[in-house]
């Protein structure tokens, strides 16, 4: 005999479409903001203020990077294929990854590992000693461009109390970083957004997701921009003559 298997994200009949028991009409649509809808889908429990807040202070932190190489991609794409909207945001989906904008989730990994040792500062200095024996570098400390401290983090950790165990693992391997490298080495917004989303109890596994949405949101207003205004022919342009083709003899 098979075994049943089911969601209990969402169900639906005839007359009603229902979200974790809650009817999508009358008890979800006009009463929930995005990110409690979010947050009730995904996790299946109300979500409290504080997630809530810091949900909506992270995506909006992340939503908007430049021009990196996943924005690069999705005007490039669109400029190939311009009646593809959805692929181009998915192109750029595909490259937020552990090098651009997808770091916040590595971040989170180690700072939960650290905060749930017996010796944070053990921990941490065990850490930094393992990844720099590997050439493996720590994430989300320092950045090419904002090499002095990332204007960011301030902002970001003023939301958190000053026990929070999460900023506390966090300073823990920034200091057994800096000891580590015999320089001062400081977070960068994807240590901060760690510390921010794993106080407020969001776990270590949505981060990820919790990034991809706000870059996809980032996105959108990329391409919309790309279809008045575009930039994707000066970028291909650039593109090739950055590139020495090949001689032909």
């Amino acid at each position: 005999m098979s075994k049943t298997v089911q969601t209990q994200i969402c169900s639906y009949d005839a007359d009603a479409i229902y979200l974790r028991g809650k009817n999508l009409v009358d008890d979800v649509v006009g009463q929930y903001d995005f990110g409690s809808a979010f947050l009730l889908q995904a996790l299946g429990t109300e979500a409290t203020e504080k997630q809530k807040k810091v949900l909506d202070i992270a995506l909006v932190t992340i939503m908007e990077h430049g021009l990196v190489p996943s924005v690069v991609t999705s005007r490039l794409t669109l400029h190939g294929a311009p009646e593809s909207l959805q692929g181009a945001v998915a192109a750029g989906l595909l490259g937020v990854g552990d090098r651009y904008a997808g770091t916040a989730s590595l971040c989170a990994e180690l700072v939960e590992e650290i905060r749930s040792s017996d010796s944070m500062v053990d921990s941490a200095t065990a850490i930094v000693k393992r990844r720099r024996v590997a050439r493996d570098p720590v994430p989300g400390f320092g950045h090419p461009i904002h090499t002095g401290k990332d204007p960011r983090v301030a902002k970001l950790l003023s939301y958190v109390p000053n026990s929070s165990t999460a900023l506390a693992a966090a300073l823990c391997l920034e200091q057994a970083l800096s000891e580590s490298l015999k320089k001062k080495l400081v977070m960068n917004v994807s240590t901060a957004l760690a510390v921010l989303l794993l106080d407020a109890d969001l776990p270590v596994r949505m981060i990820r997701g919790i990034v991809l949405i706000a870059r996809c949101a980032g996105l959108v207003g990329h391409l919309l921009e790309e279809e008045i205004d575009p930039i994707g022919g000066d970028l291909w342009n650039g593109a090739s003559a950055a590139v020495r083709q090949p001689s032909v003899e």
